[in-house]
């Protein structure tokens, strides 16, 4: 640390902390007789707290969002520089950042063509679904409104998202949700045997079918769009097995369906590609991100989507509805694809795309090499830098240890200085996954520290 706080600077900041701050995801109740964590400094993967510890950050920002490492000076440097010229205007009018951006994002999306600016990842995917209702309006005579969405999916936090919700415990006690939004089972090869008819073989393909069913079930002329985590996150870092996007495509364009990526957490590298999709061979017709876009040094997000949506809501110029009558306040912010356009020079510069899928492969290899060795990790899967690792009571059963247990991992290896993330308040009696996302930064020495970390843990927690 820099010593920019004292002492007593901080003791004021903690106890401002504990008065006024509603953090998220987190019961506060522990918070009247304990300090509230305050992390103060982050450089390259590391992170201080109040106290001085040092830490290790696995899970990069606690959200997978800081995909490039902290104290990157250039990418504040292009925040500031841009915000003395201009920090905002609507984005019923362009900006400089705004429109390189964009041309830089589309030029590592074949395909797409059209970018618009909102204020999170939630939003994003809200905007994507107010479109696809337009559209059923516009050319279907207001039937095809129904929007797919996946058990264990998450695709936001309004209640238009969560309306979406694949994860039970994210949306219990928030409903009433909205209408005309239909769930499609999980494609969870490892837990197929929860599944009614999986088969042993060809179990991508057969997932996939049981889309097609709900689409058959639900009438095809209702159904307008079908929304999918590349790589599902917080419902267990779950990769779709072989034969699986290439049915999903097929469905799609069978029942004239438009393919909604959520690529908030796999999206800017996180998988070892641009983005996650692009590891599959897949041409979605809208594409959604936020948290790697800028790293976290400015607030962005975007929904992507192609020349012939766009055209769909420019076809009519004497109509004054026909076109999307929305606005993203925050949208119009100037930081945002400043930092973004830095944030993907150095991804580029520095080759990190590679350096995610290498680092990926040994993080993959470590917990593999764990699994030998702690009969507790049941599975290890995900892609690049985006890992997980199951912890059962048994493999053969595949019965899942109890969160607590879980979340006692997390707690030993952050007390060890690593910070790792636990599935949290997401599938009922599933919260089991541990759940890793390191910068794409990351060295051999630091893959090594994080699973030595594990290492210890689950031989303390489970003995």
């Amino acid at each position: 640390m820099d010593g920019t706080f004292n002492e007593n600077d901080l003791s004021r900041v903690v106890e401002a902390d504990r008065a006024h701050i509603w953090h998220h995801l987190i019961q506060h109740k522990p918070f009247e007789t304990n300090d509230p964590r305050i992390i103060v400094e982050g450089k390259g993967m590391r992170v201080w707290d109040q106290k001085g510890k040092e830490h290790l950050d696995a899970v990069s920002g606690g959200v997978w969002t800081v995909n490039v490492g902290y104290g990157r000076e250039s990418i504040c440097k292009a925040v500031y520089d841009q915000l003395m010229k201009l920090c905002y205007f609507a984005n019923s009018a362009g900006s400089i950042p705004g429109a390189l951006f964009a041309e830089q994002l589309i030029d590592k999306m074949p395909g797409m063509s059209r970018v618009y600016y909102t204020n999170s990842g939630s939003e994003a995917n809200e905007k994507a679904f107010k479109m696809v209702r337009q559209i059923a309006h516009k050319k279907y005579g207001g039937k095809k409104t129904k929007i797919l969405y996946r058990d264990r999916d998450y695709h936001g936090s309004t209640l238009a998202t969560m309306s979406a919700g694949g994860q039970d415990e994210r949306t219990a006690q928030y409903g009433p949700f909205a209408p005309d939004f239909v769930r499609v089972p999980h494609c969870m090869e490892y837990r197929k045997h929860e599944l009614d008819g999986a088969p042993e073989e060809n179990f991508g393909e057969w997932a996939a079918d049981q889309i097609e069913a709900v689409i058959l079930r639900e009438g095809p002329d209702t159904v307008g769009a079908l929304c999918l985590e590349p790589v599902t996150a917080g419902g267990g870092v779950i990769e779709a097995p072989e034969g699986y996007w290439q049915r999903v495509q097929e469905i799609c364009k069978k029942y004239d369906v438009l393919l909604h990526i959520d690529e908030v957490v796999c999206g800017v590298g996180r998988t070892g590609t641009w983005f996650g999709y692009q590891q599959y061979g897949i041409k979605p017709d809208f594409v959604t991100m936020a948290k790697g876009v800028a790293s976290g040094y400015a607030a962005i997000a975007c929904m992507v989507t192609t020349e012939e949506v766009f055209d769909m809501f420019k076809d009519d110029a004497a109509d004054p509805m026909n076109y999307f009558r929305d606005i993203s306040t925050f949208g119009g912010c100037t930081a945002g694809p400043a930092a973004a356009i830095e944030n993907m020079r150095i991804i580029q510069d520095e080759n990190l795309l590679q350096n995610c899928t290498d680092m990926g492969a040994r993080m993959t290899n470590n917990l593999l090499a764990l699994m030998d060795k702690h009969k507790v990790i049941g599975d290890v899967r995900g892609k690049g830098l985006f890992l997980g690792a199951e912890l059962v009571v048994d493999r053969g059963t595949k019965e899942p240890v109890d969160e607590k247990l879980a979340q006692a991992v997390t707690a030993d290896c952050m007390a060890q200085g690593v910070i790792i993330g636990v599935t949290n308040r997401s599938i009922p009696g599933r919260n089991n996954t541990l759940c890793f996302s390191p910068a794409l930064i990351a060295t051999a020495d630091d893959i090594d520290q994080i699973t030595d970390a594990v290492d210890g843990a689950l031989g303390r927690v489970f003995g």
